[in-house]
């Protein structure tokens, strides 16, 4: 884009290593605005105003908990507000990165953290999407990308195990069905599903657990962030005008159907 004319909102985007931060300064170098909703609103906004300076475009950075509909009522708010004042140029794009995954075994799981783990994954982008898809509609363009996972496809195998896999299987039907009802409005919704990527989300990973992951990829070694990032704004782009309820691997051959 030559000009900014659209901002780009990201959850999940303040980890120095992790697939949020590196598609907020993408979206930045591409000349968009960039909003940060994180849980450490101190942090949203440090992390919003090193991007705005780095690449000269508008940014802001805000507290949000996923899973808390009155976070996410207070943050959308707060981002109409900058809209509003001139400050950031209208919504174009959703990134739905927030997550967190579980290595714990079934039987050894808890329903607190099959709740956790649903509530950050599952409604989280639920109830993200419902807050920021009307602005996109009113103004007949859009772009929504979902964050699921090759766990989603495979049934676990990488990390991430039940809960993990359920959740980010409801992420795809949660999209495909979004995609199709809302296709005549200008806005799509697309989901990607990465395979092992070299972020810090698996945490208490072993480097023989990491061994045994490459050994599963084709390719051979875990993704990039650069990678999946490449992906998330390409389908925020015009490009993709055609492309809605689409599932996306990034997974170097791990899952190949």
């Amino acid at each position: 884009m030559s000009t900014i004319q659209r901002t780009a909102v990201l959850t999940g985007a303040t980890s120095e290593r992790g697939i949020g931060l590196t598609t907020a300064r993408r979206y930045a170098a591409q000349g968009w605005g960039v909003v940060i909703l994180d849980l450490d609103g101190e942090k949203s906004a440090k992390v919003a105003a090193e991007i705005g300076n780095e690449f000269n475009v508008p940014a802001f950075g805000y507290e949000i908990n996923v899973a808390d509909e009155a976070s996410v009522t207070k943050a959308q708010a707060a981002v109409a507000a900058e809209v509003a004042a001139g400050n950031l140029p209208v919504v174009g794009a959703l990134a739905n990165i927030a997550g967190i995954t579980s290595p714990i075994p079934f039987l050894e799981t808890t329903l607190e953290l099959w709740h956790k783990v649903m509530d950050v994954n599952a409604t989280g982008t639920y109830l993200v999407t419902k807050a920021f898809l009307p602005e996109m509609i009113a103004s007949g363009w859009g772009r929504i990308v979902n964050m699921s996972s090759v766990s989603a496809q495979r049934g676990g195998g990488v990390f991430g195990k039940v809960p993990y896999s359920a959740a980010k299987a409801a992420i795809l039907g949660f999209t495909k069905a979004l995609a199709r009802e809302i296709a005549t409005t200008g806005v799509t919704v697309n989901a990607i599903t990465p395979g092992a990527v070299d972020t810090n989300i698996r945490v208490g990973t072993t480097d023989e657990l990491e061994a045994a992951i490459n050994a599963g990829i084709p390719m051979g070694r875990n993704a990039t962030t650069e990678e999946v990032a490449a992906v998330i704004t390409f389908l925020s782009s015009e490009d993709s005008a055609y492309l809605t309820g689409t599932t996306i691997d990034i997974n170097g051959g791990s899952h190949i159907h």
